[in-house]
């Protein structure tokens, strides 16, 4: 009778431990609830169970990459996301108009095109000045009085110069000074009417944009480059609140790292109901294009309490709702719904949730979010 007893309380020991080998460690909720309960129904490969839990075996999460990380509470700065643009670098970029009216000509080596660098100076197209019929009639016309009147002022000139010494020498000098003066308006109206004009970059830079065609015309102020430095980009932020510019510490992009962010200052204009706060972007391992629509996350000197985890620890379920994956056993892996913001381009803070006992899936997660 005493060996049956033994060997009970023997098996219920071995069961109560084989229970407790199930469950992962962090197995509750953020309240104390346990995750680790026993499945619905007993499984071998890849399922989602009856409960909403996910059974992964182990050489499944091998050849998925599964990675978990030990959640751990501390202090992180808070954080406000705001709508912007990139944008030209007025230090490091520029924009190339049309002076005149005029068609597009070809430069020394030829158009450029978006991509193609190119240096400051360097002669991007030649500009030949256009006019109407009658416009052009008239220069024609005034550069024919201008030619004629000049033939006279070198008449006249040659003429007091070898009479030097009975003519007074202001006659001689007056003389020389108009025709100069008309050498000059000469130069000006026939360069108007045949000449072209070289127009140069303004900057050291990447093509950004090329609006132009040999042989195209162009009106005056016509866009017809636009130049930027790819390392050395501008963000602008819209904002409501004016007080802002003034709690940020440090901003990033979300989703695109290796781009810093420096403040330079906020607007104290509304501009379609918003402040615009400038960054200054500094590139390192990415690629931005101006316009480009982008998300900046700034860091506040405010601070707040959560569980930071990796981007891509958190997924979508079902409803849309943000969720993390938790690893309730050996196995076996359970959603649970989160509240979260953004810390950085990698980074989220959890701030409702999570308990600091769960071990989270840091790597794979959007895997057993797709198992059903």
């Amino acid at each position: 009778m005493l060996d049956k007893i033994s060997y009970s309380i023997i098996g219920l020991i071995v069961s109560a431990l084989s229970s407790a080998a199930i469950a992962g460690p962090g197995a509750h909720g953020p309240n104390g609830e346990h995750l680790d309960g026993p499945a619905a129904s007993s499984v071998t490969g890849l399922a989602r169970l009856p409960d909403g839990s996910v059974n992964v075996p182990k050489l499944a999460q091998r050849r998925m990459a599964i990675r978990t990380v030990m959640a751990g509470e501390a202090e992180h700065p808070r954080t406000v996301e705001l709508n912007g643009r990139i944008s030209i670098d007025p230090n490091a970029g520029g924009r190339v108009q049309a002076p005149f009216a005029g068609r597009v000509e070809a430069g020394p080596k030829g158009l450029p095109v978006a991509g193609e660098r190119v240096e400051k100076g360097q002669v991007l197209v030649h500009v030949r000045p256009v006019a109407g019929a009658i416009e052009r009639s008239n220069q024609q016309a005034q550069l024919v009085e201008l030619r004629s009147n000049r033939q006279l002022a070198e008449q006249r000139v040659r003429r007091l110069e070898s009479l030097e010494g009975t003519v007074p020498q202001k006659e001689i000098e007056a003389a020389k000074a108009e025709l100069t003066s008309l050498t000059g308006r000469e130069k000006a109206v026939a360069s108007s009417i045949g000449g072209n004009e070289a127009i140069t970059s303004p900057a050291s830079g990447v093509i950004a944009a090329a609006n132009v065609l040999a042989g195209q015309i162009v009106e005056a102020r016509d866009v017809l480059f636009e130049i930027v430095d790819p390392s050395r980009m501008m963000v602008e932020a819209l904002t409501t609140d004016p007080a802002l510019a003034g709690r940020i510490d440090s901003a990033t992009l979300a989703g695109i790292p290796g781009v810093g962010l420096s403040l330079l200052g906020g607007g104290r204009s509304l501009r379609e109901g918003a402040l615009p706060l400038n960054f200054r972007a500094s590139v390192k391992d990415a690629a931005l294009a101006v316009g480009q629509p982008v998300t900046v996350v700034a860091k506040l000197t405010e601070k707040v309490k959560g569980i930071a985890l990796p981007a891509e620890s958190v997924v979508r379920n079902p409803s849309n709702e943000p969720v993390v994956w938790i690893k309730a056993g050996a196995e076996r892996f359970v959603a649970q719904p989160v509240e979260m913001r953004p810390l950085d381009a990698k980074t989220v803070v959890v701030v409702k949730g999570l308990s600091a006992e769960n071990r989270v899936v840091s790597s794979g997660a959007a895997l057993i979010n797709q198992i059903r």
